[in-house]
């Protein structure tokens, strides 16, 4: 049987009057959030609705320091909160239908907070509802809203050392209410796997170029797949099901959006082994991952070392003129999705005939 190729099509956009950094899908809902900053450095917060094929803005909140990122994973569904980190280094809670002040905030640190994840709530409802934020100052930090200003855990370089940006965060390994890994990657490369459980690092890698975009395929299962976006036209997927005791995790490489950024990594929430990049030339990228037919092999003194599987583009498609630096997947909707580029405009897309890949 032939299969027939997914379209990746733009099925509506709107012009903003700011720079978007994140746009986030309201779970359950024909909204989305957009994120970002104003020309004068304040924060845009906008939320969208789908409305007979045109996006309406329906609400919308300025405040005085500019958005880079939020998550809806630490939130319960009924609730539905934002949370965002801000360039003062603020992380705060939002509820959307009023903006005028956060339902929780901290000054959780002193830079930029470049990236943000939350597990415990939509999407991945085990164990506690907590937050991760990474930050310029080469800190992440693990925060409970139910627990004031102080972080549940803090994961930062040891005085001496060279601090490199945290620019990507994700939780995985949530398939109870013990387990639970958090990984960042840094702006030179490193990748680092943190147990939460036993409060260690479980493994760490360099992929040679800073790390952009970073998500596990599933969060709230035993770990499976990592994906791992970087500054220099390359993503890696690591198969984490085998950790070798020196070679670490098997992975495949690939090049993506003609050599410029990759800088979203995004799962769709129906069927991890489909993901999409987003890329520095305006490309949106559709890719499927196949397992390896041989599950493992042994290294000369017999251990288990892994072996990676393959990567099909299925298809691409130029949606912008400049870099397409936030994506999100509707959690509701398979094939829905929205995307923003810095050309100050925000994009509702759908991709067709992902069934044929179930």
């Amino acid at each position: 049987m032939t299969l027939e190729k997914c379209q990746i099509i733009t099925h509506v956009q709107k012009s903003l009057a700011f720079t978007a950094y994140d746009v986030k899908w309201v779970p359950c809902s024909a909204r989305f959030v957009v994120l970002g900053q104003h020309a004068r450095g304040t924060g845009a917060l906008q939320v969208f609705e789908l409305n007979t094929g045109d996006i309406k803005l329906v609400h919308e909140a300025e405040k005085s320091d500019a958005f880079k990122c939020g998550t809806f994973g630490a939130s319960a569904l009924r609730s539905r909160h934002l949370a965002t980190g801000d360039f003062a280094g603020r992380m705060s809670v939002w509820d959307l239908e009023r903006t005028e002040m956060p339902t929780y905030t901290v000054k959780a640190h002193d830079q930029i907070i470049n990236c943000i994840d939350g597990a415990g709530g939509v999407g991945c409802a085990k164990g506690p509802p907590e937050i991760a934020t990474g930050s310029r100052d080469g800190a992440v930090k693990i925060w409970d809203v139910r627990q004031e200003e102080k972080p549940v855990a803090k994961i930062a370089p040891v005085e001496g050392d060279i601090v490199h940006d945290t620019w990507a965060v994700a939780f995985g390994n949530s398939f109870n209410d013990h387990e639970r890994v958090v990984c960042a990657g840094y702006e030179n490369g490193d990748v680092k796997m943190f147990d939460l459980r036993t409060m260690s690092l479980l493994w760490e890698t360099n992929v040679k170029n800073g790390v952009c975009s970073l998500e596990f395929d599933r969060k709230d299962i035993q770990m499976n797949k990592l994906a791992v976006a970087t500054l220099e036209a390359s993503y890696n997927i690591y198969d984490l099901r085998t950790l070798h005791p020196e070679k670490g995790f098997a992975h495949v490489t690939q090049k993506a959006h003609d050599a410029t950024t990759v800088w979203a990594v995004r799962h769709l929430p129906q069927n991890r082994e489909i993901f999409l990049t987003s890329g520095g030339n305006g490309s949106l990228n559709l890719n499927k991952y196949t397992y390896p037919q041989q599950r493992s092999k042994k290294d000369a003194k017999g251990r288990d070392e892994g072996v990676a599987g393959t990567i099909e583009q299925i298809n691409t498609a130029s949606v912008a003129e400049q870099p397409v630096a936030a994506f999100d997947w509707s959690p509701d909707k398979q094939g829905l999705c929205v995307f923003a580029a810095f050309d100050q405009a925000v994009r509702v897309g759908i991709v067709t005939k992902l069934d044929q890949y179930r």
